[in-house]
């Protein structure tokens, strides 16, 4: 038994040592994770929310008071341009264009009768005209055989009396004729006006009957037939029959933060995803960018909105989609991801490797003899760089401060402009030790960690 209990004592005691010296050894040393950086494929993205949207769509209003008669679609069904769909009681606007319609037909009547009187009062002058010629020869004789004596004045006399008289009588005819004239020309002119009246009151008529103004869906629909509806008045909007949609061209309205905005352009790709139709992807493209900042909690313009508050704000982005079908529907939520940058095989690290360490604090030499990192001279305060781990001339691993000059960022990963080479190892963690790690610190290798993230897209 004392033999058992020595040989215990002892494993103790060479457990105890051997503890001792390791933590001894490990003493000083700062356990993180280290990958090695590479090159790689970066895409950097821009996601944003919103819903499915028709690029046109129209809320067709009553136009006209009155009692719904026929509502000759219902929702969700497909209208042609020109298509009748809906109409509104018109028995006095059908009897007004009606009774139009009669005016004018009696007055196109009158100004026949009143073209035939043209036309006899035109006869009628040109039988005076040649009556006159007749008469003025017969004058111009009588003068030359009253002159020679031959002729009784009693004759002459006569001869110029029915001479004057025909001269009167190609007048009045003359006269006639521009009377007749004029009566043709009033009537025309009333007909102009009656013509005139009657496109109003087709217009009246034509109030009464919604068509549809393009080829489309038929997405709302909020009244039954029976029910009366109101038009417009100034400020005051009047009922509405129903909602048309031209679905052939579909577009995705999503809300982006207001730090993401100004990486986005006209025409940049986007992937769009439905939440109602998952699996699916839909390609499209950016059409519109929003210039007015939203505040995010009510969705109002920044410009419109009167209170003070300082809140987080988005933008309105839209994206056409390239090949829409017609499993879509207005109103659906989605997601649109937009790609804003796209570089192929880039030096890149991951962006958690990214620190602000303050050079300027660290004096000439660093901790533990080793050269402290130098920052651009033009450069005050804390400068963006890694941690890179390199090994001492004793082969222990110690964290030299490198800055540098990033590019693009993907998913997981930021492109490296300046300042590090393909192979190069970086501290990437954890946060907190990274945060509070100085140059020239001792590392030591965490296993737990991935040793090399320099695969892949991000």
């Amino acid at each position: 038994m004392k033999k058992i209990l020595l040989i215990s004592l002892a494993v103790l005691v060479v457990a105890g040592l051997v503890a001792f010296f390791i933590y001894k050894q490990q003493s000083g040393y700062t356990k993180v994770f280290i990958t090695k950086i590479g090159r790689q494929d970066l895409t950097t993205i821009v996601s944003g929310t919103g819903q499915i949207k028709p690029r046109t769509y129209v809320n067709l209003g009553a136009t006209a008071m009155g009692r719904v008669t026929h509502l000759y679609v219902k929702e969700g069904d497909k209208v042609k341009k020109g298509e009748v769909v809906a109409t509104i009681e018109n028995v006095q606007q059908q009897a007004t264009v009606n009774g139009q319609q009669a005016s004018i037909a009696a007055a196109r009547t009158d100004i026949s009768s009143f073209i035939a009187a043209e036309k006899t009062a035109q006869a009628n002058l040109d039988h005076a005209k040649a009556d006159l010629e007749q008469k003025q020869l017969d004058w111009v004789r009588a003068q030359a055989l009253y002159k020679d004596g031959i002729m009784a004045k009693q004759d002459y006399d006569a001869k110029k009396a029915a001479y004057d008289l025909d001269v009167a009588s190609v007048a009045q005819a003359v006269a006639q004729l521009n009377q007749a004239k004029a009566q043709t020309a009033s009537a025309r002119g009333h007909l102009d006006t009656q013509v005139a009246t009657l496109r109003a009151d087709k217009d009246m008529l034509d109030r009464t009957i919604a068509v549809a103004p393009f080829d489309g869906i038929v997405t709302n629909e909020p009244i039954r037939e029976g029910e009366t509806v109101v038009e417009g008045i100034q400020n005051s909007e009047g009922s509405t029959l129903m909602t048309l949609a031209d679905m052939s061209v579909v577009t995705a309205e999503v809300k982006v933060d207001e730090t993401d905005i100004i990486n986005l352009k006209l025409g940049q790709p986007a992937d769009v995803t439905i939440d109602a139709l998952p699996g699916k992807v839909f390609k499209g493209h950016v059409t519109l960018v929003g210039d007015q900042a939203l505040l995010r909690s009510t969705g109002v313009a920044t410009l419109q909105s009167t209170t003070g508050t300082e809140e987080a704000k988005d933008f309105k982005v839209v994206v056409t989609l390239d090949t829409p079908n017609d499993e879509l529907k207005p109103g659906l939520s989605c997601t649109a991801k937009i790609t804003t940058a796209h570089k192929s095989d880039v030096l890149s690290l991951p962006i958690q490797a990214l620190t602000l360490y303050d050079t300027a604090q660290d004096a000439a030499k660093g901790k533990n003899g080793v050269q402290a990192a130098s920052a651009p001279a033009d450069t005050k305060g804390p400068v963006q760089g890694v941690f890179v781990a390199r090994k001492d001339d004793r082969g222990r691993l110690r964290a030299h401060f490198v800055p540098v000059t990033t590019g693009i960022t993907g998913a997981t990963n930021i492109e490296v402009l300046k300042g590090l080479n393909a192979g190069d190892e970086v501290v990437t963690g954890p946060y907190k030790i990274l945060r509070a790690l100085k140059d020239g610190a001792l590392l030591k290798r965490d296993k737990s960690a991935p040793a090399d993230l320099s695969g892949g897209t991000s």
